[in-house]
């Protein structure tokens, strides 16, 4: 059963925001290990054991498609991109098949491995959302990217998502049904937000 549970995974890759921080363009487009950063980091969700992957993409989204090769993935736009990831957390959370739990990813993370992904497939548990984390320099665990979230729960998460917030208003609401999942050893969990976080691509 836990493996036909794992299965009932959808990921929804957040990739529409148009990267103005980083200033180099949509970070969807960002080259990483010889292709796009979408292109990898979609692959590493199908490849960690989600069932499906929906990329959400908003700011030159022409540009994206005509780009990458995506076609392992289902590719959806959000034309109200520009309003925050909100929006593009419920477009994602929509276009899920009804049935499936959800993981958010975040496309500005390069250091999402399948191993990660797996191993918050195989932690999760019913009715429960479950969250990556990582120790800081003070060693303590802190709540990340990708977040699982239940069946019976995405809903009332997409319900809350609004402006750049996705995820983030449902869980402080209910901090009680979070597990945190220690994925220190397989990254640090940065976000590629500033060029001072371009040596991630290395």
């Amino acid at each position: 059963m836990a493996d036909l549970d794992k299965q009932r995974t959808t990921a929804v890759l957040l990739a529409a925001g148009a990267g103005t921080r980083l200033g180099l363009g949509p970070k969807a487009l960002l080259r990483f290990q010889g292709r796009t950063l979408v292109e990898v980091l979609a692959d590493v969700l199908l490849d960690g054991g989600c069932r499906e992957v929906v990329t959400v993409l908003g700011a030159e989204s022409a540009t994206v498609r005509a780009a990458t090769n995506l076609s392992r993935h289902r590719v959806i736009d959000n034309p109200d991109w520009a309003s925050g990831m909100g929006s593009s957390f419920r477009a994602g959370v929509a276009a899920a098949a009804p049935a499936d739990h959800v993981l958010i990813a975040l496309v500005d993370q390069p250091g999402l491995t399948t191993e990660t992904v797996a191993r918050l497939l195989a932690s999760h548990r019913p009715g429960r959302v479950t969250a990556a984390a990582h120790r800081g320099t003070d060693g303590r665990l802190r709540r990340g990217h990708p977040l699982l979230l239940d069946s019976s729960l995405r809903a009332q998460a997409a319900e809350t998502a609004t402006g750049d917030a996705g995820a983030r208003f449902f869980l402080q609401e209910h901090p009680g049904l979070i597990d945190l999942v220690d994925c220190s050893d397989l990254s640090a969990g940065e976000d590629l937000d500033t060029p001072e976080h371009l040596y991630l691509l290395d």
